[in-house]
């Protein structure tokens, strides 16, 4: 048995790339050394969605051996997927790029794999599950770092065994309108949606913060706990039925 689950995480698209000579696909170094801190094995993978259309039976077929899925942050939703209306801050936006985050969050919460969704990858959630965003927040959240409160009962709280923490964030979108299932469980001073968790109590592990853990995740446990909590949620997977 493998004693890693393998927790996919889709690459992002990238103009540039130093070691490389020309455009790329990128995974961030910070998230992929987390992932691995916590006890996981990254899985960096191809976005393929021609024209923003995905096969939903390729996904399923392609992505069968994830045990977790992680989506990462990256650039701007394409807003017409969610009723908005563009923004002169709008960047990166890519039609393949969102078809295929959109259907690989669709099939990871039907087929109940544990999910970490950071900053695009939880607005991603949210517009897959019918919610809305604020295209552009009045003052972005950028190079942002600050105390949050999380509410008393929720599952975060229940495993970092505390009620506050330090976020670094970088957003200047935000979560408007909730998915389906979906509830808010921290919001900063100015009433943004920082984290979400499903409702039921019978959903599969989910977690959706819109700050960046993976920043700090080396020097702050908080942190790194997050990752932990998606290792050792994708880990159950492996077990064999009893």
């Amino acid at each position: 048995m493998r004693d890693r689950p393998l927790i996919v995480v889709p690459a992002r698209f990238s103009e540039s790339a130093s070691a490389l000579r020309f455009r790329a696909e990128v995974t961030a170094r910070a998230l992929a050394t987390a992932v691995f801190a916590a006890g996981g094995e990254p899985v960096t993978v191809h976005p393929h969605a021609r024209d923003g259309m995905v096969d939903e039976a390729q996904v399923a077929d392609r992505f069968d051996f994830a045990d977790g899925v992680l989506l990462p942050g990256g650039g701007d939703i394409t807003p017409a997927l969610y009723g908005g209306v563009e923004h002169d801050e709008h960047y990166d936006m890519d039609p393949e790029q969102d078809g295929f985050d959109l259907a690989l969050a669709r099939w990871a919460l039907h087929t109940g794999r544990p999910v970490l969704a950071i900053c695009r990858g939880l607005q991603i959630v949210n517009v897959a599950l019918g919610g809305t965003l604020v295209a552009h927040m009045d003052t972005p959240h950028r190079r942002v770092v600050s105390k949050l409160a999380l509410e008393p009962e929720c599952s975060l709280a229940d495993a970092l065994g505390a009620r506050t923490l330090s976020i670094s964030c970088y957003h200047h979108q935000a979560l408007d309108r909730l998915g389906d299932g979906l509830g808010a469980v921290a919001r900063s001073a100015d009433g943004t949606v920082e984290a979400v968790q499903m409702v039921a109590a019978d959903a599969p592990w989910f977690l959706g913060v819109q700050w960046h853990p993976e920043d700090t995740a080396a020097t702050d446990p908080a942190q790194m706990a997050i990752f932990a909590q998606l290792v050792a949620a994708s880990r159950r997977a492996l077990q064999p039925a009893s």
